[in-house]
């Protein structure tokens, strides 16, 4: 008796988020050091902190800035360094690592071109090493819901239904 494999003779298109992960190391950029006292931020001082900083130590990388202290910061706080980290980095956000990964997939789901999912069975990969944020998940089914015949979710194997294009 011949064992047929049936995941690898259906039409199911896999769509693995994880291959989509951008290379660059993710970099948390807590500006509370450069707070007086932790909490104040002076213009003078952290403009000075802001002009002496190694900013080429950030190549490549996507940087999160955020402030771990309980501190009121000014938006040009984030700008001023924004404009001196921007030569380096691939990317910057406000916010945490996390943060970083929603935009990065948000613009990738917004620069994927649906219309090769028309009429295809689709199902959205589960398991990944990398972190992929839910909303990147949601975002893509979004997108899949007005195209594709079927949608499920898991592996080949053993998925999950989401949605089923009625006839």
């Amino acid at each position: 008796m011949e064992i047929i494999n049936r995941i690898q003779n259906s039409k199911l298109i896999s769509i693995d988020l994880e291959a989509f992960y951008p290379q660059g190391e993710r970099i948390s950029f807590d500006i509370k050091k450069w707070l007086f006292n932790d909490i104040i931020l002076k213009e003078k001082d952290f403009r000075e902190f802001v002009k002496n900083h190694n900013w080429s130590q950030y190549k490549n990388a996507f940087v999160a800035l955020h402030c771990s202290a309980d501190a009121i910061i000014p938006s040009w706080a984030y700008l001023l360094i924004t404009v001196n980290l921007s030569q380096f980095t691939n990317r910057i956000v406000v916010g945490d690592l996390n943060t970083i990964e929603t935009v990065l997939y948000t613009e990738i789901i917004s620069k994927l071109d649906e219309e090769q999912y028309r009429g295809k069975h689709v199902l959205i990969k589960g398991c990944t090493k990398k972190p992929v944020p839910e909303t990147a998940y949601i975002q893509l089914a979004q997108k899949l819901v007005h195209v594709a015949t079927s949608v499920m979710y898991g592996e080949a194997c053993s998925n999950v239904p989401l949605f089923k294009h009625k006839k």
